[in-house]
């Protein structure tokens, strides 16, 4: 791709993530417990997606707002350290923070303090330049990408999003849904649905196919056509399992690296998969990224061992 161009544009998403590692997901007896140190972590989705991009060799852009705060200057540092492309509008709402809860087993459960007002949307002076660079762009379901559709169906490009643990029927979340090409959820909230839901999103919008993730189950993925979802087995991660934070976004990452290439969806899921797994095995959020090398290898010692 030309240098003036962008393989992928990630649109929202970035922020905080303080991680607590807890003994068990549940408020223990009493009112206080040690825990290991807390640690702060740039993070959030489109920070995942974005990251992940570029380790895999994408020309990757990223755009958000940030608070003009101390969060907002960790990111700028990390993000100028890995010299990722990063633009930015400052947010007066300042930049949004998580708190994760993680166990032992590296299951987690987040607080997400959602401090962006519904309203707030990147300005389309800010965004268009950037989207008219890109092959592809993906949107965090964060609300202050929702204007952007209508821009880039008339400039035909395609779109991915994440619906996370959607509900399937959240208006907001099916927004999003409806107006991408690839869509991406949890399997968490829709498990006894999966196959309606997967189904309603190919109907009612343009999407080309839709995967739902399903952390240790692997993921099950739907195409336009098909009445059923095909599920595909998870990749045993090849190092202890320390924190899932960040593995679905790692999963998108890989499964969007692969799709550019031109490969069968097969060995998207395989990539993605094998993405999820690997991040998976460090600790924290977004905190180590597969690389296009070792990606390969992986996906070629998971393929000799299935």
């Amino acid at each position: 791709m030309a240098e003036t161009g962008y393989d992928i544009l990630v649109a929202g998403g970035a922020g905080v993530d303080t991680i607590v590692r807890v003994p068990e997901l549940r408020i223990p007896p009493g009112d206080s417990v040690f825990v290991p140190a807390v640690r702060d972590y740039v993070a959030h989705t489109g920070n995942g997606v974005a990251r992940g991009c570029r380790a895999l060799g994408m020309t990757t852009k990223f755009i958000d707002f940030l608070g003009d705060d101390a969060q907002g200057r960790q990111i700028l540092a990390a993000y100028a350290a890995d010299g990722l492309d990063f633009s930015h509008v400052v947010s007066p709402h300042g930049t949004p923070r998580g708190v994760n809860l993680v166990d032992p087993q590296g299951r987690r459960f987040s607080f997400y303090d959602g401090r962006h007002p519904a309203g707030l949307r990147l300005p389309r002076d800010f965004y268009l330049p950037y989207l008219e660079r890109a092959r592809h762009v993906h949107l965090s379901i964060t609300g202050v990408t929702r204007d952007m559709y209508e821009d880039i169906h008339r400039l035909g490009i395609t779109s991915s999003t994440d619906l996370h643990d959607w509900d399937g029927s959240d208006p907001h979340h099916r927004a999003y849904a409806l107006a991408s090409d690839y869509v991406f959820l949890s399997a968490a909230a829709v498990r006894d649905r999966l196959d309606a839901v997967l189904r309603s999103v190919l109907a009612e919008g343009r999407a080309r196919l839709v995967v739902a993730t399903d952390g240790a189950a692997g993921c099950h993925v739907m195409e336009r056509g098909d009445t059923k979802a095909r599920h595909f087995p998870a990749v045993r991660p090849e190092r202890p399992v320390i924190d899932s934070n960040g593995a679905g976004d790692a999963f998108v990452s890989a499964f969007l690296h692969a799709l550019s290439q031109g490969r069968p969806v097969e060995e998207c899921v395989l990539a993605g998969s094998v993405s999820g797994a690997f991040a998976c095995t460090s600790e924290g959020t977004h905190t180590e990224f597969i690389d296009l090398p070792r990606l390969r290898a992986a996906c070629a010692r998971a393929t000799s061992a299935g």
